[in-house]
């Protein structure tokens, strides 16, 4: 097996498109061997830059990562893009496939595009975005663009990935209005009026100006406000030099590393949830028997808040004796 990985890495690293999109499959299935995967390409990552493009739905984010795409292939830049959509409830699959709107860069090898459905995984990722990014990453891509999947006001996973967040925002669709009352408004780095040739687009300029000046963000950065028409490609060599001019902010305020610190504080936490429910339901808890206890709950004889502690408990009094016995001695260790 080991030898198998490493030759599928080699794969990956040598920029065979069969061997990265297996790669990908293998991750979004959750299949035994993409960890394994994602330890052998880990060290090969970090390089890249990962842009989140977010907003309302009818924004304009694919055709803007479109042209976004084509400005960095411009200055010689190996791209992925990772294009987030809906679930279909007939096949799982993603339902918009934004890989139909991107055809232009079919024969382009720089350029590397994947749909990826959300299957019910809420905050306008997937699950497995993460993970994919990184693959993206290893695989020599110098820019990984995520394209959300338009959900509105839940929208702000894209913050914990992204090194830059690009808001979109467009005039006549009510999003001044709306997105100031919402939290993804927080979460630009860089803002875009996109379809800026319609009219009300100087009315939602003013608004996020306005907006801007109620609150400073902790690291002092002003977002910029990018105007484009991103069917015809104008703005998109501005928002590629906006994109830019933060990057240069943060290295220059050496705040990069701490973002990347921030998120994968963040990625652990949620790595080590994932981790502990599936061990719990794997080792403790069967279907059957947490359909009997919803049920109990369900008819209230039981209480949910007793019941959790209860299993946790049997969880715990279930660990294997070598297991306790270290988390003992990390304990002692804390202490002294």
């Amino acid at each position: 097996m080991a030898d198998t990985i490493q030759s599928w890495v080699e794969r990956i690293r040598a920029g065979e498109v069969r061997a990265l999109a297996r790669a990908i499959s293998t991750i979004e299935d959750g299949r035994p061997e993409s960890t394994l995967l994602l330890k052998a390409l880990f060290p090969y990552s970090g390089a890249a830059r990962v842009i989140g493009i977010t907003g309302s739905p009818g924004a304009g984010k694919s055709t803007l990562v479109d042209q976004l795409a084509r400005e960095y292939r411009k200055q010689q830049h190996m791209v992925g893009i990772i294009a987030v959509d809906p679930t279909s409830p007939y096949t799982g699959g993603a339902i918009l496939g934004d890989r139909i709107r991107m055809q232009a860069h079919h024969a382009d090898a720089g350029i590397y595009i994947r749909s990826m459905a959300t299957r019910g995984f809420l905050g306008g990722l997937a699950r497995a975005t993460n993970d994919v990014a990184t693959v993206l990453d290893a695989s020599g891509k110098d820019m990984v663009l995520i394209e959300t999947v338009g959900v509105g006001q839940d929208e702000i996973d894209i913050v914990r990935l992204a090194d830059v967040t690009v808001v979109l925002l467009v005039p006549g669709m009510g999003d001044d209005v709306q997105t100031i009352k919402a939290g993804i408004m927080e979460i630009a780095d860089v803002f875009v009026i996109n379809k800026s040739d319609r009219e009300g687009a100087e009315r939602v300029e003013r608004e996020i100006r306005a907006m801007q000046t109620l609150s400073i963000r902790k690291d002092a950065w002003t977002p910029p406000i990018v105007k484009t028409v991103a069917s015809e490609g104008k703005g998109v060599a501005d928002l590629a030099a906006a994109i830019s001019n933060y990057e240069k902010f943060l290295q220059n305020k050496d705040l990069l590393l701490k973002k990347k610190i921030t998120h994968w504080r963040e990625r652990l936490v949620e790595m080590l949830r994932q981790e502990l429910l599936e061990r719990l339901l794997r080792e403790s808890l069967s279907e059957d028997e947490l359909a009997r206890l919803a049920a109990e709950v369900a008819e209230h004889r039981r209480d949910p808040y007793s019941l959790v502690e209860e299993v946790v408990s049997n969880f715990n009094a279930a660990e294997p004796v070598d297991s306790q016995r270290r988390r003992g001695d990390a304990e002692k260790t804390r202490i002294v």
